[in-house]
């Protein structure tokens, strides 16, 4: 039994989402692939803290390499060595997947379906529950929306409550929405960025709370827009208060090769935007259109490459069964 979970793109919401602002996630056609009958080549943090909190009685193989790019490693140093290939994270939630997908193959094995098919024994709730503490237990807090996507799929709408309950439902985003995904050689742990926000919410907190207040006005004007026009202004006022945000508190949000790039973008009635954390990884191009021939010179300029994937995949699911789970 082969089961795979997709990585995910953070559309809205970034870091206000850990505020009570609604963030919109969206599930990608990149998937980890999992299969429990062959022995674990590697335990991630978060796999190992599911198995700690028996969650899990085993880790299982996986294959994550759909959400990293390949690149090419150095030149050997050994004469006539042949050429190796190396990646990079792309921050797609590959940690989260790896999860969801581990948690859904040990199930309970698949049960037998009507007309013979296969459908996934487990229960989607539970899964979700399972995996969103241990990802927050290995990583030390978070939102969770990454493990909602790889879970339920599609787009979603996420709010976090006080209590750290995450709820989660599927979402519409306006029609003739063109989003294009980039990724660069520039990258960041989510982990660092959000400590260094930390530290600025305790060095300066009228303006980390003035500048989370902004973003998540915009956050909360992305989930009500009704067209790509108002989805562009929304994320605009996202991305101008997490810059900012960045500066003080020295997090590279919003990188400068997006920062050179807005202009143009918005010349196109688009936006170019982090996903997430920001700090470099993958950044959304969105707009009504898609980009123009010299826009995407720019942005190859600027050391941005084209990524292609589709949003709105399906969550988690036995390979040969593919079908999302309702939240």
């Amino acid at each position: 039994m082969i089961v795979r979970a997709p990585g995910k793109l953070v559309l809205s919401g970034a870091y206000a989402v850990l505020e009570g602002a609604p963030a919109l996630v969206a599930a990608v056609d990149r998937y980890v692939v999992v299969d429990p009958a062959r022995p674990a080549a590697l335990v991630t943090e978060e796999v190992q803290a599911a198995i700690d909190a028996g969650a899990l009685d085993a880790a299982a193989w996986f294959d994550a390499s759909a959400l990293r790019s390949a690149e090419p490693e150095p030149p050997s140093a050994s004469p006539g060595a042949p050429p190796r290939e190396a990646s990079r994270k792309l921050g797609l939630g590959s940690s989260a997947a790896i999860l969801v997908a581990t948690l859904a193959a040990r199930a309970t094995a698949v049960s037998a379906a009507p007309a013979g098919q296969r459908a996934p024994a487990w229960d989607a709730r539970a899964l979700f529950l399972d995996a969103l503490a241990a990802h927050r237990r290995a990583q030390g807090g978070g939102s969770g929306v990454d493990v909602a996507a790889s879970v339920y799929g599609g787009v979603l709408c996420c709010r976090l409550a006080p209590g750290g309950e995450l709820s989660v439902a599927p979402h519409a985003l306006p029609g003739g929405l063109v989003i294009e995904v980039f990724a660069s050689d520039a990258s960041a742990r989510t982990s660092a960025m959000l400590e260094r926000v930390r530290a600025l919410a305790a060095r300066e907190p009228e303006a980390h709370r003035a500048l989370l207040s902004a973003a998540a006005e915009g956050a909360r004007a992305a989930v009500v827009a009704a067209d790509a026009r108002a989805l562009v202004a929304a994320l605009d006022r996202q991305v101008d208060a997490l810059a900012e945000l960045g500066d003080r508190a020295g997090a590279p949000i919003v990188t400068p090769a997006l920062r050179r790039l807005r202009p143009a973008a918005a010349a196109e009635g688009a936006t170019i935007a982090p996903s997430g954390a920001g700090g470099g990884d993958v950044s959304l191009f969105i707009g009504g259109a898609p980009p123009s021939t010299a826009w995407l010179a720019a942005a190859r300029e600027a050391g941005l490459e084209r990524v292609p994937m589709s949003l709105g995949a399906p969550g988690v699911h036995v390979l040969d069964a593919a079908r999302p789970l309702d939240p």
